[in-house]
Parts: C-alpha cells; structure tokens; sequence
C-alpha cells in the first residue's frame, strides 16, 4: 500500500489529539513535531515539511480550532487542506495548443518507466476521444524501438519510428506526419540516461526548440524519494518542464517524490502510473490523494473508475433482477466479470479506506473470483439459470468439472443466498436503499448499488 508507514504515523498522531476534549499549544506542537518526524522519515524535503508543519500549527492554533467541540478532527481537516494545497491544490491536465496537434515530450532518467508511460498516457488519451501517436526518438538504448512499438500495439496506439537516426529530424518528421494524418497528440519518447549528463540535456534541448512541445513531462519513479525531487529541479532548470508524472504509486513508497516536487519544481504532478498493465495511469488529484495519505480512501476514483470499466447496462439490469428476486447464476457470473475490470481487490478496498493488511492473503485473493468463476462454467445452461435443479449429485459433478471441492459449490450457493437475504434487507417499501452491511464469507456483495456499482 503506498505511503503505508506515513499513513501509520499521521493515524497515531491525530489518535492522540483526537483523545483529548480540548487541545492546548503544547498538544498541538507536539502532534506537530511527530508530522514533521513521520514526513522527514517518508523522504519529504526538510525545507517542506518545516514550511508544511509551520503552516498547520499556525492555523491550529486559532480561535476556531481550539474552541471548537471538536478540535482533534479540525486539525485533521486543516492538515488535510495543507496536503491538497502543497501537492498542487487540483488537478492539471494537458494543454492544448490553440491550432496543431498537441505535442508532449516524455523525458527522465533511464529505467523511470518512460516508454510504457508513452503508451499508457496513448491509451488513456484515446479513451477520452483523442487520435495519440507514439514518436520513437529512443535511439540508444537497445530494442527501444521495438519496446515501443508492442506496448503501442497493445494500447491500439500508432507507433512514428526512423529507425536509429537523428532525434531531432524524427520529432519534426512525426509532427509533420501527426498534422498530415489528423493526430492530435504526438507523444515523444526521449532517450534516457543512467544520470543527468550534458549530452541528453543538449539533446532534449534541440528536440524542444525543433518542435515546441506544448507539454514536457518528466517521467521519475516515486521508489527513488527524495531524489525523483533532485531529479525534477535538474531536468526544470534545464528544459522547463511543464509536469511530472509519478510512476509505481502503487509500490511501497514512502511518499516524499510526491509530497515534494511541486513544492520545490513549481511543477505540478499532472499522471500517477499506479501499476503493470497499461490501464494502471490516472490523473493526479492532489485532494484525493491527501485523502488517501490520511486513511480516509479514495472513494471517487473508484466512482470513476467504475463509470469507465464497468457496463451500466448490464449492472442496472442485474440490480433490477436483485430487487425483484430473481438473481441466477448468469448474473453472478456477470457481476464477477465486472468485479474483474476493476481491478485487484486489494486496490478497490483500498480506496474504500480499508486497511487491507488487516484482511488474511485469502480475503485478497483475487484467483478467487476465478475459482467461483470456473464453478459456474462447469454448470449446464439451465442450472445457471434455474440454481433449484442443483442437488446433491449434481454439484458433486459441478465440483468436479471446475476442479473445486463440493463445500466449494456449497459455499457459492450460500454466498448467493446471502445476496438475496441482503436485498430484502436493504429495500424498504418505497424501494430506496437503506446502508448496506457487510456480508460474510468469500466475495464483498455485488450489484443492487445505486448507479450501477458493483458492490
């Protein structure tokens, strides 16, 4: 989980002044010391938590905090506030130039994770609407080109390449080809290096002046902490970069890259590669992210997320079979698959807010979805679509055909019989939804949310 320690840390903190029915000076400088220990140990830059904790005490410190009923949960709101704003406030997303295609340089060190973020920035580019194009000016380093080419493929993204020539001339012939073909993104992905060196500072530099792009973005891996900072002032005061995208948000970072850059670049944090598949990138919001520091989750993402994956059809069609008492197995087996566009399990109820280490390795497991999958399949049409044909022989053969174990099947009927119950639980006579309380067992319950949610 990332930021897991700081998480930790700031929880503990906020635990001891939400314990208290009135804060004193002394309280809140206290708490404060602890942020600024738990920011220094995620790698924050010194001069930034200092300006941070500096910023909250004084805030804290006032008429409205001190008095209030609540003062331990203001100072959690105010710290909350001070997060947003120091990673930018909101979020920014890319420019377009008034005429032309939209021309974005990809530039970072070597290993940051530029070239999949080129096709992963193409995808999500063309799922807005957009005609991206990929532009392969990574001339040196070995099977760069070919690197580029199959995760453009995989992101049905077109791939610009000359071959092992002059950077410079294939930006300008890409963008010659992107207006001649009605591309309005051209994604160049520049060389890296092992450390900041003059040579790909002149390169970047002759590749910016050939083109100039509307937007430079600096790729920096998040693992690497304080010195993804080092890194983005090197590469701002050399080129300008207009934004940063943080890569491996999904690792066990400890959070300083992100907590950082815009307070010493100015630059914002535009992307969050967030993992391996090239779905895994989504825009930054400083406040969701604060959101997440904190514990408190990332429920809108996952809103959005399940806006974009999920078909609403089909899920308001197995809500309404919910309501009316009529769910079968072909509607388990489509809510699974929703589950599956998702994402990890692990990731969706982390953004709920939960902390996930607290769940067994089996809870987390998502091959589980997979083994009730495979129990379905080895059902016969009218078993799916009638669960009362199933007795005590015909799971028996069910078992076997899916490689599972009777109590298996037993368990997916229970967990089905629980979603009815939970129905009748959650609907009252106008037909509205009450909260809904957790079920037990193997999956979280699916469908019968409003809008079409999964769970």
């Amino acid at each position: 989980m990332a930021f897991e320690s700081l998480t930790d840390k700031l929880s503990a903190a906020f635990r001891r002044l939400k314990s208290k029915g009135k804060l004193t000076e002394d309280d809140v400088k206290a708490a404060m010391r602890e942020v600024r220990l738990a920011l220094l140990e995620a790698d924050v830059n010194y001069k930034v938590a200092k300006e941070f904790t500096k910023k909250v005490s004084e805030r804290a410190v006032g008429s409205e905090v001190m008095e209030s009923l609540t003062p331990g949960q203001m100072v959690v709101k105010i710290v909350n506030e001070e997060l947003t704003a120091l990673m930018g406030g909101e979020e920014e997303r890319l420019k377009m130039p008034s005429s032309g295609p939209c021309i974005v340089m990809l530039c970072g060190l070597q290993g940051a994770g530029k070239t999949t973020h080129a096709a992963k920035l193409g995808r999500l580019l063309k799922k807005e609407g957009h005609r991206p194009m990929l532009v392969a000016c990574d001339v040196y380093r070995p099977a760069a080109i070919k690197q580029l080419q199959i995760v453009g493929e995989q992101a049905g993204v077109p791939v610009f390449e000359e071959g092992q020539g002059d950077p410079v001339q294939i930006s300008r012939d890409a963008v010659r080809h992107a207006k001649d073909y009605g591309n309005d993104f051209v994604l160049i992905d520049t060389a890296g290096r092992l450390q900041i060196d003059e040579k790909l500072m002149d390169e970047l530099e002759n590749i910016k002046k050939a083109v100039e792009p509307s937007e430079i973005l600096l790729v920096v891996d998040s693992m690497t902490g304080q010195e993804a900072v080092n890194v983005s002032k090197s590469f701002d005061d050399k080129l300008g970069i207009t934004g940063v995208i943080l890569t491996k948000l999904d690792g066990d970072t400890r959070g300083g890259a992100a907590l950082s850059v815009k307070a010493v670049t100015g630059k914002p944090i535009k992307y969050a590669g967030i993992g391996e598949k090239l779905d895994d990138i989504e825009v930054f919001h400083p406040d969701r992210m604060a959101s997440r520091i904190l514990g408190m989750g990332d429920v809108l993402t996952l809103i959005e997320d399940a806006q974009s994956k999920i078909d609403e059809k089909k899920a308001a069609q197995t809500a309404k079979r919910m309501m009316q008492n009529k769910l079968d197995f072909n509607d388990l087996l489509a809510q699974f698959d929703q589950v599956k566009k998702m994402g990890p399990m692990r990731g969706i109820l982390e953004k709920f807010g939960m902390d996930t280490r607290k769940l067994s390795d089996s809870q987390l497991d998502d091959r589980m979805i997979d083994h009730e999958k495979a129990i379905i399949l080895s059902m016969t049409p009218d078993e799916r679509e009638k669960p009362a044909l199933i007795n005590p022989a015909r799971k028996r053969r069910i078992a076997a055909g899916s490689g599972t174990r009777v109590e298996d099947v037993n368990k997916l009927f229970k967990s089905m019989e629980q979603m009815q119950k939970l129905m009748k639980m959650v609907k009252n006579k106008k037909g509205k939804f009450r909260r809904m309380p957790p079920m037990g067992g193997g999956m979280p319950p699916m469908g019968g949310m409003p809008g079409g949610m999964p769970f």
